[in-house]
């Protein structure tokens, strides 16, 4: 059981990356998305609700198999972050970056309340609620743009594959 709680916590190992593991768990969590934009709307919801409660477990666990607060080598929260991100955006290349960019600069930066969490909760719940806020951020940013300035998101999708 230990090892599926790390290999869970861990996102697939990728939390034990030499260098920047949190990117290395935004990237699952960028693969765990080109699966769920699959989904309905209702479906992905569910699917990333589900990923969510799972994480915290996960990650409580782990922080007594590691004997470390938020380990870095714990990184499920990365892919709730990023699947938070990417709720009821557009599946479009250019949605996938921006939203892995602004996750990450956003996930680092700890905006309010994260910093707070962060700081003062403990357990797994602590570990991914700072950054499904972050995620939740950087939601509300793509949604803005997709709103006001749509084009924006198509700009690199033209650019590789061309007109449409």
């Amino acid at each position: 059981m230990e090892r599926f709680i790390v290999f869970l916590a861990s996102a697939g190992y990728s939390g034990y990356s030499p260098f920047a593991p949190g990117t290395a768990g935004t990237f699952v969590g960028l693969l765990v998305y080109v699966l769920f934009s699959f989904f309905p709307a209702p479906i992905y919801l569910l699917s990333t609700a589900a990923v969510f409660f799972l994480a915290c477990w996960a990650s409580e666990q782990a922080e007594v198999i590691f004997s470390q607060r938020d380990s870095p080598r714990i990184v499920i929260d990365e892919v709730v972050g990023y699947l938070i991100t990417m709720a009821l955006l557009p599946r479009t290349l250019t949605a996938a970056i921006g939203g892995f960019v602004f996750f990450r600069v956003l996930d680092i930066i700890k905006l309010y309340p994260a910093r707070i969490i962060n700081r003062r909760m403990e357990g797994g719940w602590a570990v991914v609620l700072d950054d499904a806020v972050a995620g939740i951020y950087a939601n509300l940013l793509l949604q803005a743009i997709t709103q006001w300035r749509p084009q924006l998101l198509l700009i690199v999708d033209r650019w590789i594959f061309g007109p449409v």
